[in-house]
């Protein structure tokens, strides 16, 4: 079984029930995962602690995802967002790119999407256990 470098990862989104299901999601990959309701709530948590990514909504009340993502690019330039939206097709082809966003993935997703997702705007890639394939390899 392939296993991924541990990350601390902020997750944001208004719905609680996402947030849960990404939390578990990431932590079966072995991710330590804090949640955040809204992007005040967020930027609390991400000024008072170092996450390695975060991961947020795009359609939240009062403080969208882009804006929460410029907001902590303002804080942090080379802190890796993520976006998950149902708008995803919509958001790309307006051509007006998302600031402070690194990798939209579109809704419904799968732990497959999140694991490419972090693993592009983190640059790692997961690692094979002894006596098991890689990518193209044979046993």
């Amino acid at each position: 079984m392939a296993t991924f470098p541990q990350r601390k990862i902020l997750v944001v989104d208004d719905e609680p029930f996402v947030c849960d299901a990404v939390k578990m999601m990431l932590t079966f990959d072995g991710h330590i995962v804090e949640t955040a309701n809204n992007g005040k709530q967020a930027l609390q948590m991400f000024e008072a602690g170092k996450f390695d990514l975060v991961i947020t909504d795009f359609a939240m009340p009062s403080m969208k995802g882009d804006e929460l993502a410029a907001a902590i690019k303002a804080r942090s330039p080379k802190q890796p967002v993520v976006m998950i939206t149902a708008y995803a097709e919509m958001l790309q082809a307006g051509g007006n790119p998302l600031t402070g966003v690194d990798f939209i993935i579109s809704k419904p997703f799968l732990l497959e999407n999140l694991r490419e997702a972090i693993a592009k705007v983190t640059k790692t890639e997961p690692t094979v256990g002894i006596g098991e394939s890689g990518p193209g390899e044979t046993s």
